[in-house]
């Protein structure tokens, strides 16, 4: 099989991050364990008594990174069993040490037991990609793929794909990613205070908290945030994708999961009766904009795709810090982050914060790429 860039190397990275965060949250409390050397750390304890839930999800929570590490070593031609034991043996290290490290939280509790089950879930994933590619899927998916993306789109095909697992954290607007900015005041401001040094830098942190609490936004602009926030995707895809009538699939997509994960994140936070809380005539309208504005733009060649996912990637991020934060935003946030869902929030909140700037910065190393292509 020839050498592809693969979106599974990418994907692959997010869920080792997922898996770090859920095996140290919440990353307090710190400590040596007293009068314990060392290399009795690296023991890890049988576990004295048995949950079901515990077993099934360390099984299952490290088969998709075995089967992601196996797919992209398949993808990049590498052999069955060296990519078999290469995602093994990578899952059995990340768990490990994992495992370790929660000595050193006393809101965990390492075993021996978990160990073994991230390590079999591991293999088994690892195990899932070989058949995969034994059963003619992964030439399949190829062909697809070749079909639908231009060469080199892994990193878009990655972004696009965990574009609805970003809108599942509570966004201030329907699809509106990326306000990151208040969270960063937040820390700042805390890290700083009662700093004597630092009074001046620490009160200017603390009146740009009060000003995002505060801060409001016209109709119009609320409008703009919608819009763009499909917008930017779409023109996402198309800068990754060929020119042609399958464009207009690629919008009605990104609509029907943008609105999914919209309506879903809604029904997590405040009930299956709220999942069109959201829905306003002018919500609606805004989508409707941002859709017609995606199909009107589906000829663009993806140079200049990229470039236009750029402008709206930017604005999208500039509008949403001014989004205001309304009770019910601030209840849904509550809800996830004090641990109505303290297993998967993690994950979603990152995503959300993160997401456009992921994809600007793909965008960014797209153009220059071709910039660099143009000059040869």
């Amino acid at each position: 099989m020839n050498h592809h860039r693969s979106s599974a190397a990418p994907l692959a990275l997010v869920w080792a991050a997922v898996i770090v965060y859920a095996s140290l949250f919440p990353f307090e409390g710190w400590r040596w364990p007293p009068g314990v050397p060392a290399w009795q750390l690296m023991r890890l304890p049988w576990p004295r008594y048995f949950i079901p839930f515990d077993i099934v999800s360390n099984l299952l929570g490290y088969a998709p990174l075995g089967f992601l590490l196996a797919l992209a070593r398949l993808r990049h031609g590498a052999a069955l069993l060296p990519a078999w034991a290469g995602a093994a043996l990578a899952a059995l290290l990340l768990s490990y040490a994992m495992e370790v490290t929660q000595h050193l939280l006393p809101l965990r509790v390492p075993s021996l037991l978990d160990w073994v089950l991230n390590t079999a879930g591991g293999a088994l994933g690892a195990v899932l990609a070989a058949a995969f590619r034994a059963l003619g899927l992964l030439a399949r998916w190829q062909a697809l793929r070749e079909r639908w993306l231009a060469r080199g789109s892994g990193g878009a095909l990655a972004l696009l794909l965990l574009w609805p697992v970003a809108l599942l954290f509570p966004t201030p607007l329907p699809l509106g990613l990326g306000q990151i900015g208040p969270e960063l005041h937040q820390w700042l401001a805390a890290a700083f205070d009662g700093v004597p040094w630092a009074e001046p830098l620490a009160f200017w942190l603390q009146a740009g908290v009060d000003a995002d609490t505060a801060s409001a936004q016209s109709p119009l602009a609320e409008g703009l945030t919608v819009a763009l926030g499909l917008l930017a995707p779409c023109l996402l895809a198309f800068s990754a994708s060929h020119r042609g009538w399958r464009r207009a699939w690629l919008v009605l997509g990104a609509s029907a999961l943008g609105l999914g994960a919209t309506m879903l994140s809604n029904a997590l936070s405040f009930g299956p009766d709220h999942a069109l809380a959201w829905r306003t005539s002018a919500n609606t309208l805004a989508l409707l904009v941002g859709a017609l504005a995606a199909l009107a733009l589906a000829g663009l060649d993806s140079r200049r795709a990229g470039g236009l996912a750029l402008v709206a990637l930017t604005g999208l991020v500039a509008l949403v810090h001014q989004a205001p934060t309304d009770p019910y935003y601030a209840q849904s946030l509550q809800d996830w982050e004090q641990g109505r869902f303290i297993r998967f929030h993690g994950l979603a909140q990152w995503l959300g914060w993160l997401w456009p700037y992921g994809a600007i910065a793909w965008v960014l190393a797209k153009l220059g790429e071709r910039s660099a292509d143009d000059r040869r």
